[in-house]
């Protein structure tokens, strides 16, 4: 089965911790580190020259995304990608991201229809798979807020972290940047018009264009059922 050439787009001033624990995530994503496999505490520290501390933390935060099992007794493993899973989280993901476009639409103030249109625009302007990450993720944030909606906007949070690893790792896709500014536009040009159904469903539709492309990365270094 083909390993996957996707990379994590790396922040500038990311801890010891942090940097080990994207590695891990790179390696994991792009199939270097099968799933099933044992990870070896101390040897991923001498392999990186760093003390056992910040693998332990490195493998809990991997946990917590749910990309490594720590098993008891038996040390953390690679997680064994289950497509169904992520796909299901990623309809989701659809739902409450288009409840939140809808809701913005309708509720927005003029606050929020600057915070959405500086954070399209640094879309717009990022060159780097790094950046866009970054203002991707505050053009959804500031429609989350402009929907009014606290609880919404904190369900729709907590499932965007648990899928991050998936949503970075595939910003470095060719295009992906293209196409997701387009789909972008669209969003904010029906919520700025007030058009809450258009506003949905063009989210939507920019979700499932994310749903398909983490599908096929995860699909192409899964194990097979």
């Amino acid at each position: 089965m083909k390993t996957s050439q996707f990379r994590v787009p790396m922040p500038a001033a990311a801890t010891r911790t942090e940097r080990l624990r994207l590695k891990l995530e790179e390696e994991i994503l792009a199939g270097r580190l099968r799933p099933g496999t044992r990870l070896d505490e101390e040897g991923i520290a001498r392999r990186f020259g760093v003390s056992r501390t910040p693998v332990r933390e490195a493998f809990k935060a991997l946990a917590s995304a749910g990309l490594v099992e720590i098993r008891p007794h038996q040390g953390a493993h690679v997680a064994v990608l289950t497509l169904k899973d992520i796909v299901e989280m990623l309809e989701l993901m659809g739902v409450l991201e288009g409840a939140c476009a809808e809701f913005a639409a309708r509720r927005h103030t003029a606050a929020d229809r600057a915070a959405v249109l500086a954070a399209r625009e640094a879309c717009e302007a990022a060159r780097t798979p790094s950046d866009y990450y970054a203002a991707n993720a505050r053009l959804h944030e500031a429609i989350y807020a402009a929907a009014h909606n606290t609880y919404l906007a904190g369900q729709t949070v907590a499932l965007r972290h648990r899928l991050e690893p998936y949503r970075r790792q595939v910003t470095t896709l060719p295009g992906l940047i293209e196409t997701s500014n387009r789909e972008h536009r669209a969003v904010v040009e029906a919520i700025l018009r007030a058009d809450g159904e258009a506003a949905s469903s063009a989210m939507r539709a920019h979700v499932a264009t994310l749903r398909d492309d983490i599908a096929a990365m995860v699909e192409a270094v899964a194990i097979p059922a």
